[in-house]
């Protein structure tokens, strides 16, 4: 129970600091809750997707970084960011209560935790305290600051309506970007012939520098999406009142 417990943690914590954060006008929970829980569907579509792609890509291309790269960005980045962007989609985006660039970062979050939270748990209850305390400040707010971005972009999709498709492929494009980034210096680390050449530390650093300014552009989008929040409801309340 311990385990399962530290593996919950920490992606509800990071639902729980966007959902405060979210002031002004806040999302029914059953939608949130069905965010969450189509997050976790997502990772069982990506795992599928995995598991087609990953004998093929090994049949054809050889034991390389370009190879490593392609598994990371296209078999492993995309299939994921994939998965969970049409959740936000096709059931968070057209929702009436979708009513501000905000919200494209909630619902990308609730997502993106339900899809992280599945994935710790079957990480943390196989391989246990180590890996859960790793992932609980690595992996799992990797996937918080991918769902971000992604869902930062979701919102401009919502202002600028009539180019909503090119917003809403620049999301998934930055999703993938720092995800296939994150996992491709990790990945990096288990290549015996690289390891020759550059250490598992400075490996390791890659990793963690592309999450560092995952966090950084994170930041900046949610501060920015919550100050036009404030200026949608913020005065729509104050008329009120």
């Amino acid at each position: 129970m311990l385990l399962l417990s530290l593996a919950i943690a920490p992606g509800i914590a990071i639902c729980l600091y966007i959902f405060f954060k979210d002031q002004y006008n806040k999302e029914p929970r059953r939608h949130l809750i069905v965010s969450f829980f189509l997050g976790v569907l997502s990772a069982f579509i990506a795992l599928g997707l995995q598991l087609l792609l990953t004998p093929l890509h090994k049949a054809l291309m050889p034991q390389n970084i370009f190879s490593i790269a392609i598994f990371a960005y296209l078999v492993v980045a995309l299939t994921e960011e994939w998965s969970k962007y049409i959740m936000v989609r096709y059931y968070a985006f057209p929702k009436k209560e979708f009513d501000e660039p905000y919200d494209g970062i909630v619902y990308s979050v609730m997502v993106g935790m339900g899809f992280a939270t599945i994935e710790n748990i079957m990480y943390v209850m196989q391989h246990g305290y180590a890996t859960a305390f790793v992932r609980m400040f690595l992996s799992v707010p990797a996937h918080g600051t991918f769902a971000v971005l992604m869902g930062y972009s979701i919102g401009k999709a919502w202002i600028n309506y009539d180019r909503r498709i090119m917003y809403m492929m620049l999301g998934l494009f930055w999703a993938v970007f720092f995800h296939g980034t994150f996992d491709f210096f990790l990945f990096l680390r288990e290549d015996q012939l690289v390891k020759q050449y550059v250490s598992e530390i400075m490996l390791f650093s890659g990793a963690v520098i592309s999450f560092a300014v995952a966090v950084w552009l994170s930041r900046r989008a949610i501060k920015e999406h919550v100050i036009l929040s404030q200026q949608i409801h913020g005065d729509n309340q104050n008329d009120n009142s």
